[in-house]
């Protein structure tokens, strides 16, 4: 499946939370993330991320796409993050 993952932490958190996520996904930008991922793997980085957040202060949203065959990625301005996977 392909998941595009985005969070808003607190600063103390952030770090741990980007390496978590760097294990699994590709960084698009600033706590944007998104790629093809088990899902095994998936309930592993939800497990992990569950350990870092505090639930009344931080949040995760995960999009959960069974197939990118009617998907389309554009970016305008400033491209940050790796470019290796494109929807």
């Amino acid at each position: 499946m392909f998941v595009i993952l985005v969070y808003d932490v607190g600063e103390k958190r952030v770090t741990k939370a980007l390496k978590r996520c760097r294990k699994y996904l590709n960084w698009v930008q600033n706590s944007v993330f998104e790629g093809e991922i088990s899902e095994t793997n998936l309930a592993k980085l939800k497990m992990e991320l569950d350990r870092i957040i505090v639930d009344n202060e931080d949040s995760v949203i995960f999009y959960t796409l069974r197939t990118t065959r009617y998907s389309q990625r554009e970016i305008m301005g400033l491209c940050k993050g790796g470019q290796d996977l494109i929807i």
